[in-house]
């Protein structure tokens, strides 16, 4: 199975037709989809004009989508280099039992699904490496009470969402389900006690 930079020098290379060129684009989605699959392709299309179903799209438009992706996967990596060598360090001392936060980082190992949207065309509007770039920032702060990505404070817990977690808090504003080890207990019993209501449309 190919790996994700065999699929980018498809999807570089002109001397492919340009349905390949867009499946191998599709293809890296399968290793690295920060939003999850669908909502990434989603943001993709949206950011570069690129027609969900097109599959002749501008090749220039595809090459700056695989560049957004490409740059959010190097901050991605850059960030489980450091998280791996903390873990090392801390088994070494002894500490052998990861916490909550290494359990939500398990989960999204390899980056996908690390910033998940619910709803496939709610997504952060901002350029992926930027995204990234914030919850990095908030996963290496103290807990905050607002969503590290666009700051809003529209946070309502779900009980239905698509992947496990099954249950979690939803950024109203940007779509983001919150990693839950960035918000302090109170913004997470805030977020269980608000009513309901629906995500916005746009980021």
């Amino acid at each position: 199975m190919a790996g994700f930079r065999s699929l980018a020098r498809q999807v570089r290379d002109p001397r492919s037709d340009l349905a390949l060129r867009r499946y191998s684009l599709r293809k890296c989605l399968e290793r690295f989809a920060p939003y999850g699959h669908r909502a990434t392709w989603d943001h993709l299309c949206t950011r570069h004009g690129i027609g969900p179903e097109d599959r002749s799209p501008d090749p220039a438009r595809l090459m700056r989508a695989l560049d957004e992706l490409e740059a959010a996967r190097t901050v991605w990596l850059g960030y489980e280099a450091g998280f791996a060598e903390r873990r090392r360090r801390e088994k070494h001392d002894g500490l052998r039992r990861p916490g909550a936060f290494d359990d939500w980082h398990r989960r999204t190992w390899g980056g996908h699904g690390v910033a998940r949207c619910e709803d496939p065309a709610v997504h952060p509007s901002a350029p992926l490496a930027e995204v990234l770039s914030r919850l990095i920032t908030a996963l290496e702060s103290d807990p905050g009470t607002a969503c590290p990505v666009c700051a809003g404070t529209g946070i309502r817990w779900r009980q239905d969402l698509r992947c496990a977690p099954w249950s979690g808090p939803v950024c109203t504003g940007c779509g983001i389900v919150v990693p839950q080890p960035v918000l302090t207990p109170r913004a997470l019993a805030k977020a269980r006690s608000a009513p309901r209501q629906d995500l916005a449309t746009v980021a």
